[in-house]
């Protein structure tokens, strides 16, 4: 299996300031465990031509890309968006390439988030390497951000896909409680 049920794709050139944004999330995630049913890859430019066209639904139910995003607010705040949210028209990406235009391809057969970082530097077409201080401390915040929603995703799931009994069967007044949905 090439991607698993969730992934989480960091894009982005840390050549070009905060537009390492993405790739920085994926190096800190790649620190910690992940659920058996996630992988955090760095997409780098190539994600929006050579990983999104190529996820399966049939496996893949979940994509979270990260990604600096020019949102009016402040360097180092971040974001979440659902593509379904964001205009069809008028919507442009901070860099060149464009990751907007490859996910509405697979829009509607895929869950779509996508984590933002509003950057405060990209100097593109000049290269300046490393991000500035406020994108660096986001980069541990929306680490753990995705963390806590991959393990508490994961938790629910497997949760709903076993059976839950407060006693076991045929002992006490309780019995059997059928599966529990997450909200």
């Amino acid at each position: 299996m090439l991607y698993p049920e969730i992934l989480v794709a960091g894009c982005g050139n840390p050549l070009f300031g905060d537009d390492g944004f993405g790739p920085a999330v994926i190096e800190e995630l790649q620190k910690s465990a992940l659920p058996e049913n996630v992988r955090a890859v760095d997409a780098g430019l190539s994600g929006p031509t050579c990983i999104f066209p190529l996820l399966d639904p049939a496996v893949t139910k979940k994509l979270i890309v990260v990604d600096i995003a020019d949102f009016g607010a402040e360097p180092g705040a971040i974001t979440r968006l659902h593509i379904e949210n964001l205009p069809k028209t008028g919507s442009r990406d901070i860099h060149p390439g464009s990751v907007l235009e490859s996910l509405r391809k697979i829009e509607g057969t895929i869950a779509i988030t996508i984590i933002g970082c509003q950057p405060g530097r990209v100097p593109y077409p000049e290269m300046e390497i490393g991000l500035s201080d406020e994108v660096r401390d986001a980069v541990f915040r929306t680490a753990g951000l995705i963390l806590d929603s991959v393990w508490r995703d994961y938790a629910a799931q497997s949760l709903c896909s076993r059976e839950v009994y407060l006693h076991p069967p045929g002992q006490g007044t309780i019995g059997r409680v059928h599966r529990v949905r997450a909200v």
